[in-house]
């Protein structure tokens, strides 16, 4: 383990870096705590982007796993002008309880979530070190941690500062969250399918435990138990609350949550509008992405190029969860079925099994010219933003969802686990523009492993639903670009995330920040 000096010290060289193209001492100086999983991840990057670009300071800390991904992105907007620095500091691996290296790869395996969260909370005095020294100057004037940080709370404290959390998650999702867990909705409920009515809110929606456990609370070990209860006390002691959503897609439940608890929520999102106002989609995909592509920009958009204005679908079920070997079959016989033109992303496809492997080298060779299947990385902004994309196959993950969104187009909805169960239903239930092939329980981090398979016609009728020409999908279209202008209008000058935006920046301003009042307004 190195030690807090010399973690002060990794962390200072790109602090000075940054130092050297001059700060503002009357800067706001937000310190973002990300957690490293790319749907928090990106999110959280874009927005202290986003801040920067109205004139703020930002620093990003965490452990070099986490730097190691956000490096390339922060590079590319220090070259721009922006005031965006990052901090890294070597997790103490033996304290915690981790094995070193674990947080290299993809994503933190599921059996050291626990080591991973205890080693990050670690870093709280090296990073607050760092913090008060002055090669980190202005001083910080707000902490943004991802609400699954709650250790961030006596960081924020010793440094005399305010904290907000920072959710890349709806309003919608976290008010029905809340409310089950406020009107203790699952009291007396055995049966993790049964169905529960959401307690406190105007419409009706029906969801069940396994679908909506809340925060860490479906892991039946005490100490998973405990990290909840400290999350959810973290979250109510925070002094507001910063959301990738969009103020006119949700007011209700933005309004509802902020009543809820009692705070200030900023709505900033769609945060990822950020690359396309700063420059053009296609030289901001490899920092944004964050990972490496499988397929070549310009390759993408020749082939998206070749199809018919708004004939596509986009099949992506995200970073984390992975179709079984037979589902793929089942996936792939649908899309095959549906007769429209598709790109499919298979995450970690090189790891099926031979048999599966040599089905999509055959399925590939029968839709040549038609179906588009990228073992890897997409380039997924770019490609929803193309004028030949006209639908999208996607689990529900918010960042997806929300892209969904700002790029017009109705979707499949595929929940795999937790909050993506609630997202499907604001895209079918509350928004009108989604299809849904009918997932009722966890896909991924099953309590008790059950095997769920969407059948090939089931994927068909979907795609073609969403895709097709009768009026129900052409009003699904309808409302999905209204809802794109929409988005567009809350990020320029002037409209609801733009506004608060500016808000931040100016609210958190040294001075304003130690007597700002951040209840809600």
């Amino acid at each position: 383990m190195t030690s807090q000096g010399q973690a002060t010290t990794l962390a200072r060289v790109d602090a000075e870096d940054a130092a050297a193209a001059g700060s503002n001492a009357n800067a706001a100086h937000f310190v973002f705590v990300p957690l490293r999983e790319q749907g928090h991840l990106i999110p959280a990057v874009d927005t202290a982007l986003l801040l920067a670009s109205h004139g703020a300071v930002c620093t990003i800390v965490g452990p070099p796993s986490t730097a190691a991904l956000v490096r390339p992105t922060v590079d590319s907007a220090q070259r721009s002008g922006l005031q965006v620095r990052l901090a890294e500091f070597p997790l103490d691996y033996a304290a915690s309880g981790l094995p070193e290296g674990a947080d290299a790869g993809d994503s933190i395996p599921p059996e050291h979530m626990w080591s991973y969260y205890r080693a990050m909370a670690l870093l709280r005095e090296p990073i607050e070190i760092y913090l008060r020294a002055a090669h980190a100057a202005p001083y910080p004037t707000c902490v943004v941690s991802d609400f699954i940080h709650p250790w961030t709370t006596e960081l924020a404290a010793n440094l005399g500062v305010p904290r907000l959390s920072f959710f890349s998650m709806c309003a919608f999702g976290l008010l029905c969250h809340h409310n089950l867990e406020r009107f203790n909705a699952w009291d007396g409920v055995e049966d993790p399918n049964a169905p529960v009515v959401v307690p406190g809110l105007e419409r009706r929606f029906v969801v069940t435990r396994a679908q909506a456990p809340g925060f860490f609370r479906g892991i039946p070990i005490p100490c998973w138990q405990e990290f909840a209860d400290y999350i959810e006390r973290a979250r109510a002691e925070a002094d507001g609350v910063i959301m990738n959503t969009f103020e006119e897609m949700e007011p209700e439940y933005v309004a509802g949550y902020a009543a809820a608890r009692n705070m200030k929520v900023w709505t900033v999102g769609p945060v990822a509008t950020y690359h396309q106002t700063r420059t053009t989609l296609a030289s901001t995909l490899a920092s944004r992405g964050l990972r490496a592509c499988a397929v070549d920009a310009d390759e993408c958009i020749r082939w998206l190029d070749g199809q018919a204005p708004g004939s596509v679908v986009y099949v992506s079920f995200g970073s984390i969860s992975r179709a079984e070997p037979k589902q793929v079959v089942e996936l792939g016989l649908g899309l095959e079925a549906s007769g429209h033109p598709f790109i499919w992303v298979l995450r970690n496809a090189g790891d099926y099994d031979e048999a599966t492997r040599a089905f999509l080298g055959e399925l590939e060779a029968r839709v040549a010219g038609r179906g588009l299947l990228v073992r890897g990385w997409a380039p997924q902004l770019l490609v929803l933003s193309h004028d030949a994309v006209g639908g999208f196959v996607t689990h529900c993950g918010w960042n997806s969802t929300l892209e969904a969104v700002a790029a017009g187009l109705p979707v499949v909805t595929w929940p795999h686990f937790t909050d993506q169960f609630l997202n499907e239903k604001l895209a079918v239930e509350v928004l009108g523009i989604g299809v849904s092939v009918g997932v009722t329980e966890p896909l991924t981090f099953q309590a008790v492993k059950k095997e769920i398979v969407v059948g090939r016609e089931v994927v068909e009728d979907a795609v073609r639903s969403v895709m097709g020409a009768g009026e129900e999908a052409e009003e699904r279209r309808r409302r999905a670009r209204a809802l794109a202008a929409k988005a567009r209008a809350a990020a320029e000058v002037g409209g609801s995330s733009h506004t608060n935006l500016l808000d931040l920046v100016k609210r958190f301003q040294p001075g304003a920040a130690r007597g700002a009042a951040v209840s809600q307004m």
